[in-house]
């Protein structure tokens, strides 16, 4: 009982997908999905990101874009609590400054 009451409730966090045009390149990133991913913190959000743009049967339909990949840029709105930018590299989601979007 006491574990069910000290876990961190989980919210939904604004997630929106950039990636360039064709793979491995690093300039002309777009907005291809825009979506609502329910997480306990930003990393399990990262991860449920990833697991949810990696699996074909998870996909939604309306997406557009192409599986994630190293290169590509998920920004997570928090509101109030701030914009935060991350790149998919070969070690994982790194925090960038939004200034890569250019």
């Amino acid at each position: 009982m006491i574990r069910m009451l000290s876990k961190k409730a989980s919210m939904q966090y604004d997630v929106t997908i950039f990636q360039t045009p064709k793979y491995r390149e690093y300039k002309g990133y777009k907005a291809v999905c825009r979506t609502f991913i329910p997480a306990n913190s930003r990393k399990n959000c990262l991860q449920e990101t990833f697991s949810r743009f990696n699996v074909t049967d998870r996909i939604p339909e309306n997406y557009k874009g192409r599986f994630l990949s190293t290169g590509d840029i998920i920004l997570i709105d928090e509101g109030r609590g701030g914009q935060h930018y991350y790149q998919l590299k070969s070690g994982g989601w790194h925090p960038i400054n939004r200034i890569l979007l250019r």
